[in-house]
């Protein structure tokens, strides 16, 4: 359903079991940066009413998503700290060229934004089904779901504000590449490295 061309090793989860409380770390600071990414398309296409309406609300989920993470942290006796560089998305929006109409520049934000989603969607799926903690089991199970929904609304509103076939050209590409990408990453305890 994702149409990742490059699934992450499963070995990935035994990494991330022994440095779980890194993944969480991580994990907390990604739902933050989804809330800001949500929060800036907001801020710099304000003319999209339907696109806005949905933000506002994406940013409430993952502020949520946050909280519940950031508890998962407390009750673990884990500081938050500092947030660290993601490699895999510095890599990642380094594929689409800067500049363009604003409307490409939309279309190519929603793309990542889908993509980051769509991969988040399947660590989290490989951390409900492989890690030992139940609790956490069905915390990463739960939260999949959700990625999976914002994957499929960034998807559909680069589809709905770009010309389709391009779009889905463009999806593809992004694909491929993204694909290059993870040959060289899912061996650290990070969500998406």
């Amino acid at each position: 359903m994702l149409g990742l061309k490059l699934p992450t090793d499963p070995r990935w989860v035994n990494i991330a079991e022994k440095n779980i409380d890194e993944i969480l770390i991580d994990h907390a600071h990604c739902e933050l940066k989804a809330a800001s990414t949500a929060n800036s398309l907001i801020m710099s296409f304000p003319e999209y009413s339907e696109l806005v309406t949905e933000m506002v609300s994406l940013v409430k989920e993952e502020m949520s998503h946050f909280k519940l993470v950031h508890e998962k942290l407390l009750a673990r006796n884990i500081k938050l700290g500092q947030d660290r560089k993601d490699l895999y998305v510095n890599k990642l929006l380094k594929f689409f060229p800067k500049g363009g109409s604003r409307t490409t520049q939309l279309v190519h934000r929603l793309l990542y934004a889908a993509l980051i989603e769509a991969r988040s969607c399947e660590r989290f799926r490989l951390l409900s089904e492989g890690i030992k903690d139940q609790e956490l089991a069905k915390f990463y199970r739960d939260l999949m779901v959700s990625e999976a929904n914002h994957y499929v609304l960034f998807l559909n509103f680069a589809r709905t504000f770009g010309e389709r076939k391009e779009v889905d050209k463009k999806w593809n590409d992004l694909l491929e590449f993204e694909a290059e990408i993870m040959k060289d990453l899912g061996t650290t305890e990070t969500i998406h490295g």
